[in-house]
C-alpha cells in the first residue's frame, strides 16, 4: 500500500488550490477521523458510506461546525474510496501549503510547565526574530525538560532547556 502522505498529497493540493479557507474544516474532519471507534466504523464493510458520512457529519454538527459544500466532497470522496484514515494526513499537508504561501512555519514549543498565553505572546517575537520568519506555534508540556523550553522549527531546534544544559555539562565533564 502507497504511504499515508503520497496518498493524501493529491487532495491536499487540490483542497490548496481552490482557494477557499479549509484549513479548519480539514483539520476538524481528520480530528474526528483519527478516533478509534469511527476508523473502525468507516472500515466495517457492513456499513455503507452513506452511514459514515451522517455519522461524521452529525459529530461535526455536535460540535458546532457545518460542512462547507467543499469539505462534504472531499468526506464524501475520502469515505468512497477508503481513505477516511488518511484525513489527518491530508490536514497535516494542507496547513504546510497554507502556511508556506502566507510565510508561516509551525513551530513546536516544548516546555516543562504550562505556557500562558500572556508568556507565549511575549516570547514570540523573540522567536520569530530568532528564527528569522512568522511562526504558529504549538506548546507541548514535557516535564522531563526540568526547565526552560525547547522550540523545534522545521529541522532547526533552539534548545535552553535544564536537561540540554545538563547533557552539555555532562560532556564537558567526561571529555
Amino acid at each position: 500500500m502507497a504511504e499515508i502522505a503520497t496518498i493524501a498529497r493529491p487532495y491536499a493540493e487540490a483542497l490548496f488550490k481552490t482557494g477557499a479557507d479549509l484549513l479548519g474544516e480539514v483539520e476538524m474532519l481528520g480530528a474526528v477521523a483519527a478516533d478509534p471507534d469511527l476508523a473502525a466504523l468507516a472500515d466495517n464493510p457492513r456499513v455503507g458510506a452513506a452511514l459514515v458520512f451522517d455519522v461524521v457529519n452529525d459529530v461535526l454538527l455536535r460540535k458546532g461546525m457545518t460542512l462547507s459544500p467543499v469539505g462534504a466532497n472531499l468526506l464524501r470522496t475520502v469515505i468512497d474510496n477508503g481513505r477516511m484514515a488518511v484525513l489527518p494526513a491530508i490536514a497535516s499537508q494542507l496547513r504546510t501549503l497554507v502556511n508556506g504561501r502566507n510565510g508561516v512555519h509551525d513551530a513546536t514549543i516544548s516546555s516543562a510547565f504550562a505556557i500562558s498565553a500572556d508568556q507565549l505572546a511575549a516570547l514570540m517575537p523573540a522567536l520569530e526574530r530568532r528564527f528569522g520568519c512568522r511562526l504558529s506555534a504549538t506548546v507541548v508540556e514535557d516535564p522531563s525538560l526540568i526547565g526552560g523550553i525547547r522550540v523545534a522549527v522545521g529541522d532547526e531546534v533552539l534548545d535552553t532547556s535544564v536537561k540540554a544544559r545538563l547533557q552539555q555539562m555532562k560532556l564537558a565533564l567526561t571529555a
